[in-house]
């Protein structure tokens, strides 16, 4: 196309010094033929041997060295610069030629060559880049290069501009400038420049600037739809680094920023499942401080019974597939109500209704998650029989420890009579003793799984506990409960 627009300008834009004129016809019909033919030879070579054999490493199976990125990095003005020299050549070799029949063709010749070689060069130069993209992207991959080697967005912008309509604009000024100093072309003439001219500029300054605008845009747009997924909770997305300029630090940004957020994710998935999801919302929402606030729950105590004894009698391995059993029943059934796993303590553990996240009725939770604990370990697990103990009132839940290191927990009379319960329930049938202030205080149906039974002191208290364990018939309960609704 540049070899083109430089026979217009010579022939027809510019027909004066003719090129075909005797004295010179050698040159037009010799000389130039075999120059285009061994320049694109030339470039050939160059652009081949040169650029992609420093790009071979791209299918080699070797690390990328500094040297291959910069190679990368430097390919598309490396391509560029094969037009501009060997433009620059024609345009000297040609001026000398014709200038040593006549000086007047030495301006017509340097203004076509140079017009050309420019907006070919600007062209091929965004061409390659667009071209080479899969190379950038695996040589960006390697890390960031010391020193950005790429104009950036808006040199690339002002780039595509400048060399795509403003040397064509340049050049048609020069050409009327030249034609009223001169007076050597008339109006026909000056208009056949004019408007080859503008064409010139027409097409190559829309190519140039579709390019330069298809290569800023494709780095937004799949910026902008990795961030809709991001927005979407996908956090597994990754952009491909392809862009040298600010937009390929964008790209890189993107990537580091999604790495944080998988991270944060990971810690606060880590942190759900060490203190409990409830206590970690929590503790993101609010600002850490020690100590804590009256509150009403209900506490569950669950321990093996014979713990000793299921570990001495079995291998290491089978003891610890048994206790992850065990625990997946407490996990599954507590997170049914809505409850928090406080702690586990050895084969024990600690569960709490009403803290930190308020439940309606935090009794008939605690109590029904009791039964449903009870009723699936003796399916599932028999090896593994516990005790439970349930009891409800008044807690203080908070922090507690320091600064540097401290737990959420419940403390309070409600937990050491669970924990009393507990003991008192592994020399029971059903396992499973509550205090019968829990049992009245939950609601109508549960109260119908439940047996109102003996008063005991516990240890470490003065008063009595009346208890209740899971009633023997609780159909014929229900049945009457149901009953006595229907007729009021």
């Amino acid at each position: 196309m540049g070899i083109g627009v430089v026979l217009l300008l010579v022939t027809v834009a510019i027909p004066v010094p003719n090129v075909f004129d005797p004295h010179v016809v050698w040159i037009s019909e010799e000389v130039v033929p075999l120059y285009v033919a061994a320049s694109i030879g030339l470039g050939w070579v160059w652009i081949t041997k040169r650029i992609l054999d420093q790009l071979r490493w791209k299918n080699d199976d070797r690390p990328l060295t500094a040297k291959d990125q910069r190679n990368a990095f430097l390919a598309p003005w490396r391509l560029a610069l094969v037009p501009i020299v060997l433009w620059t050549i024609g345009a000297v070799l040609f001026a000398l030629l014709y200038g040593s029949v006549s000086s007047e063709y030495i301006p017509k010749f340097v203004f076509g060559f140079s017009f050309s070689g420019i907006v070919l060069s600007v062209s091929c130069y965004f061409f390659a880049e667009l071209m080479l993209r899969p190379a950038a992207a695996v040589a960006l991959e390697a890390g960031r290069p010391v020193r950005r080697l790429s104009p950036g967005v808006m040199g690339r912008a002002t780039a595509s501009w400048l060399f795509g309509s403003g040397v064509p604009l340049i050049a048609i000024i020069l050409a009327v400038a030249f034609a009223l100093l001169e007076r050597t072309m008339n109006v026909t003439e000056l208009g056949a420049v004019v408007l080859l001219l503008t064409m010139a500029a027409f097409v190559f300054g829309l190519a140039s600037n579709l390019i330069a605008a298809w290569l800023t845009a494709t780095s937004v747009r799949d910026v902008h739809s990795a961030l809709q997924r991001v927005e979407g909770g996908d956090l597994e997305c990754q952009l491909e680094v392809f862009d040298g300029t600010e937009l390929g630090e964008l790209q890189r940004g993107f990537n580091a920023m999604v790495e944080g957020l998988r991270q944060r994710e990971r810690i606060r998935d880590l942190f759900g499942r060490h203190v409990g999801r409830d206590v970690a919302a929590a503790a993101e929402g609010q600002q850490i401080e020690l100590g804590g606030e009256e509150r009403y729950v209900a506490v569950l105590f669950v321990d093996i019974i014979g713990s000793t004894r299921l570990v001495t009698a079995r291998p290491p391995a089978e003891v610890v597939r048994l206790l992850n059993c065990f625990f997946a029943v407490i996990v599954e059934e507590v997170g049914r109500r809505h409850g928090l796993i406080n702690k586990f303590q050895g084969d024990g553990t600690l569960v709490v209704f009403g803290a930190p996240a308020g439940v309606r009725s935090p009794e008939t939770d605690a109590l029904a998650t009791a039964r449903a604990i009870a009723h699936r370990l003796a399916a599932e697990v028999p090896e593994c029989q516990a005790g439970i103990g349930v009891a409800a009132g008044i807690v203080l839940a908070g922090n507690v420890g320091a600064y540097e290191r401290f737990e959420y927990t419940v403390i309070g009379e409600p937990v050491n009579i669970a924990a009393r319960l507990c003991e008192l329930a592994k020399t029971e049938p059903h396992g499973i003793l509550a205090s019968a202030q829990t049992v009245q205080a939950s609601d109508a149906y549960e109260q119908t799984m439940w047996d109102l039974g003996r008063q005991v002191v516990l240890r470490g208290h003065g008063k009595r506990t009346r208890l209740a364990s899971p009633s023997q018939a609780p159909h014929e309960r229900i049945a009457a409960l149901c009953a006595g609704t229907h007729r009021k």
